[in-house]
């Protein structure tokens, strides 16, 4: 079967992204200090880079929540077409949760982001369809985390700790009431320790 695969940074005290998410701090305030094993910084080490070619690796769907999408919020007043510029990096369906309808977005390189207004049970079924044999990747942000950990549907959870303490913002396990998964790998780097999970049974 096809399997589902999350892949998210994270800080020491558990958050996926800092406090004040804003058009200027799409992560919200030091959130990008998450991010440093893989945007460019010397210290990163062959560990980041086979990390990021986990990150990377083609995947046949995605899903992710509106405010991974984009900044705005309540009714679609703008033109909006994700943070990524005309060719997003997924090459491939994204459906995007939100509780306001609007049309396909279709991208360069193969990217058209799809907007579901009846929950993750909903968008997750219309990826697995979309993605065939190749697979289902929950990108992010961290309340779509939270409801496909909470559905059971990750496979394979891969997390990059940073040496970082955010103090506030955004987690992926609040609320979530047992982990049910076991390291498989782990890298590590002066960036992050890279540990891959995965579900017992999916092995």
């Amino acid at each position: 079967m096809p399997e589902t695969t999350c892949h998210m940074s994270i800080s020491l005290d558990g958050f996926v992204a800092g406090p004040d998410q804003s058009r200027e701090d799409p992560l919200g305030k030091r959130g990008i200090e998450l991010h440093r094993w893989h945007i460019g910084d010397e210290r990163a080490t062959e560990a980041d880079e086979i990390a990021a070619g986990w990150l990377m690796r083609p995947r046949g769907a995605y899903v992710m929540g509106r405010n991974m999408f984009g900044p705005i919020r309540g009714e679609w007043e703008e033109d909006w077409r994700g943070w990524w510029g005309p060719e997003p990096p997924y090459h491939a369906p994204v459906f995007v949760l939100t509780h306001y309808a609007h049309e396909p977005i279709e991208m360069e390189g193969g990217t058209t982001f799809f907007f579901v207004t009846d929950g993750f049970d909903a968008a997750y079924a219309q990826a697995r369809e979309a993605a065939g044999d190749e697979g289902v990747d929950i990108a992010g942000g961290a309340s779509t985390v939270r409801q496909a950990l909470a559905a059971g549907v990750i496979d394979e959870l891969t997390l990059d700790i940073a040496p970082v303490l955010l103090g506030s913002g955004e987690r992926i396990f609040d609320g979530v009431d047992s982990f049910g998964f076991e390291p498989v790998e782990v890298l590590h780097s002066p960036l992050a320790t890279h540990i891959r999970y995965r579900r017992p049974a999916a092995r």
